[in-house]
């Protein structure tokens, strides 16, 4: 997938810019603050629909303005593609591709593989399941839409259980027979969602470690390991034993939204474990690992987003780090940075031709 042209309209602090990509590395060079992650962000949202960092619409309106809009087009090796995303104010968010509008916006996703690095991404590590959930559900969903459609109608027959919960609790009373169309229903997607998830993670995992062992020279052993409530249970039954639990939690306490991963180092976990430099390693074998299945499945080369993951790195380290993207011939990158100097060392080792933008 390649990126020919980027044109910005009141999105975030950006009143209005327009971008021509030829190369196939591109580098926004400025201060904090001006708008480069912002600039890489847009492409993130071409591709998803929504923000990496801020997902509620609103907030991506330029202050003080009415509506946003970002437009981008593509050439995936056979057509161009325009896609166009817009947001106005009292408005439902619109996207359209070659101009026409999707009924259903989750029919766009998968169409623009694509990987972001962020510094943010180490919140996979520290922060709780959701997170980590949310990064199998990205990668599986860029690949497989009846995935996407079970997680969601399961997330809204889960809100429907919490808030049945909550009425029991309120007004003191308890109707078996409702909650169990509820447990019926959530088992039912249940299933093929641990069912999917298994299945990824057995694919996913030895392309992580394979891409970790080549980034640290087999130095560390890392591994994960997929956790959920499922493995070896029966939902049913556990809804069942846990729905004393459930009434005084007022939520649902077990299922596969409650799914995790344990990212181990050395056979203990790396949050508590590993170094700061130890934990960049292996969210960026994560995130080759996550390039080289989404490139597996839809038989072409993701963008990449590296987003201002280079402060507090020596020179060696953002040469190599560009390195490890560039080396296999890894299609369209795009990196945010405030140095132009460190870039530019880093990507005179590169065998691609690259350009700079500098928003300064």
């Amino acid at each position: 997938m390649f990126l020919k042209q980027l044109t910005l309209t009141h999105y975030k602090n950006i009143e209005a810019l327009q971008f021509h990509f030829k190369a196939p590395i591109n580098c926004f060079i400025g201060n904090n603050g001006i708008g480069k992650s912002n600039v890489l962000d847009s492409i993130y949202h071409l591709a998803f629909t929504k923000s990496y960092f801020n997902p509620s619409g609103l907030q991506n309106i330029q202050f003080g303005k009415e509506f946003f809009m970002i437009e981008g087009r593509f050439n995936n090796g056979v057509k161009e593609l325009k896609i166009n995303c817009s947001l106005k104010k009292g408005q439902k968010k619109t996207v359209k591709r070659n101009g026409k509008v999707y009924d259903k916006i989750a029919d766009h996703i998968g169409l623009i593989p694509l990987v972001i690095v962020s510094p943010a991404d180490r919140n996979l590590i520290i922060e709780g399941s959701s997170t980590r959930r949310k990064f199998i559900d990205g990668v599986i969903g860029q690949t497989d839409k009846i995935y996407l459609k079970n997680i969601s109608d399961y997330n809204k027959i889960l809100t429907q259980r919490n808030a049945l919960l909550k009425f029991f609790a309120k007004n003191r009373t308890f109707d078996q027979e409702t909650l169990s169309i509820y447990n019926h229903q959530m088992c039912a997607l249940a299933k093929p969602i641990y069912e999917k998830r298994k299945s990824f993670m057995e694919v996913f995992i030895p392309v992580f470690t394979k891409r970790h062992q080549s980034i640290c020279q087999g130095a560390e052993e890392v591994d994960i390991r997929y956790v959920s409530d499922l493995d070896g249970n029966d939902l049913e039954v556990l809804l069942d034993t846990h729905l004393e639990k459930d009434k005084i939690l007022q939520y649902s306490s077990v299922g596969t939204h409650k799914d995790d991963l344990d990212l181990q180092i050395r056979g203990i976990p790396i949050k508590i474990f590993g170094s700061q430099g130890q934990q960049k390693t292996f969210l960026i074998a994560l995130k080759l690992a996550q390039f080289d299945f989404l490139k597996e499945k839809s038989g072409m080369n993701p963008i990449v987003l590296l987003d201002d993951i280079f402060d507090k790195l020596d020179q060696d380290r953002v040469t190599q780090t560009i390195q490890l993207f560039d080396r296999d011939r890894m299609g369209q990158i795009f990196i945010s940075d405030t140095h132009q100097d460190r870039i530019k060392a880093a990507l005179q080792e590169s065998t691609f031709e690259y350009e700079i933008f500098n928003l300064s």
